[in-house]
């Protein structure tokens, strides 16, 4: 027995006091169990000194909620077959309780009880996956996006660990698994939590290689490339972009395959390797123009004209050229559809920071204005704030003694 060492640094990450773990956890046990749980920090600190080396299920399963990891990567051990314990549970009775206390019914068919998943059982899930995505393009990074997301591919895995699928079915499962943990890594990328995104996507890599799936793996690269360009890594930008690039569904596609251009064009951008972020441009660009209306996953619907050009206008950024950054950001402010809320917001900001480093300063305030104002609907994108914080910084560099600029300085403190 010893300090739970993983469990102490996820906590640490968390930035939880023990008492609001407690009250989180209950609350899970609450809406699992429909009777709020009784933990208290003596059970917390029970975790921390690994007294309790494996939880119960109702509180494992909201241990695992509330930190987005499984039990076994919070440090905990599961008991030996062969350890002193309470009769195992019947395995049906395991699936059944969780099935029951997430609001995901798994029927049960066979006359060894083993459950038979079908295509209505991933259309069922598919659904659920829409309306997170949905959720995370008004909302942002939110915690009950990234949550909801956790949760939902938690009983995707728990619904193929009974068994009982087909291999295609079996497969559009574990692809499903993977996108499903792909858009909470997007939540937790939007909310500028680099960590707990690359936890997120080490699962994904996972459940991609399972379900064999080009497009589920190309998915996985993909905000791989993104949450690198947030640690400033760019060579695994450029090692991540070309992995997707060589997806077979990269060669198929040319939006995939523009994307891909896209996220080389932004690790070069910010290399301040200019030669090869216009040509990865140039490629993005090339490819896009080829792209026809196909039905396709509803993670990359964001990719259109508009999102083409606000992409493109944060390269220009990187590169030091706001001017032409500003002219692709009104192109797509100008066309992008109304239900993606978080990334007008966001683009909005950047239009801010365009204005701002052009000198355009009064300009500049007013466009940061209109951006908090939608920034108090998606409060869970962290990155949208950070761009807004260094308009903040651009002006005050500036030293503008315009009352106007400097009023907005004071108001922009409480944004950032």
């Amino acid at each position: 027995m010893g300090e739970n060492r993983k469990f102490v640094k996820a906590l640490a990450e968390l930035n939880l006091s023990q008492p609001e773990l407690v009250r989180r956890l209950n609350e899970e046990i609450g809406m699992l169990t429909g009777r709020e749980g009784r933990l208290t920090t003596r059970d917390v600190r029970r975790y921390l000194r690994g007294e309790t080396l494996w939880p119960h299920e109702k509180q494992r399963i909201p241990l695992e909620r509330v930190f987005g990891r499984s039990a076994t990567d919070l440090g905990f051990v599961p008991r030996s077959k062969n350890a002193h314990q309470a009769p195992p549970e019947d395995s049906v009775h395991r699936r059944t309780f969780i099935a029951a206390t997430t609001g995901t019914a798994v029927a049960l068919t066979t006359a060894g009880g083993r459950p038979r998943l079908g295509r209505s059982d991933v259309d069922r899930f598919r659904r659920e996956y829409s309306k997170i995505v949905a959720r995370d393009q008004e909302l942002g990074g939110a915690h009950k996006v990234e949550n909801a997301a956790v949760e939902l591919a938690m009983r995707i895995q728990s619904a193929l660990a009974g068994g009982g699928a087909s291999a295609r079915v079996r497969t559009m499962l574990y692809s499903l698994a993977s996108d499903v943990t792909c858009s909470a890594a997007f939540a937790a990328i939007d909310a500028q939590a680099r960590t707990r995104a690359r936890t997120h996507l080490d699962k994904a890599v996972a459940l991609a290689g399972l379900s064999g799936d080009s497009e589920t793996q190309y998915h996985v690269w993909n905000h791989l490339a993104m949450v690198a360009v947030q640690r400033k890594d760019f060579a695994e930008v450029s090692a991540a972009a070309d992995a997707a690039k060589t997806q077979g569904i990269a060669k198929k596609d040319p939006l995939y395959a523009s994307l891909a251009h896209m996220r080389n064009a932004h690790g070069y951008a910010g290399g301040r390797q200019r030669a090869d972020a216009l040509r990865a441009i140039a490629s993005a660009e090339q490819s896009f123009a080829r792209q026809s209306d196909l039905e396709r996953p509803p993670w990359i619907g964001f990719y259109d004209q508009a999102e083409f050009d606000g992409l493109t206008s944060i390269v220009w950024l990187r590169l030091g050229e706001p001017d032409r950054a500003e002219f692709h950001l009104h192109r797509a402010l100008a066309t992008i559809r109304p239900d993606l809320v978080r990334n007008r917001t966001y683009y909005s900001a950047h239009l801010s920071l365009a204005q701002a480093q052009q000198g355009d300063l009064e300009l500049a305030c007013i466009t940061g204005d209109r951006t908090a104002e939608m920034l108090s609907t998606v409060r869970g994108s962290k990155r949208t704030a950070d761009t807004l914080e260094k308009v903040r910084k651009v002006v005050v560099t500036a030293g503008s003694r315009e009352p106007e600029v400097r009023g907005w300085v004071e108001r922009a403190q409480g944004w950032t």
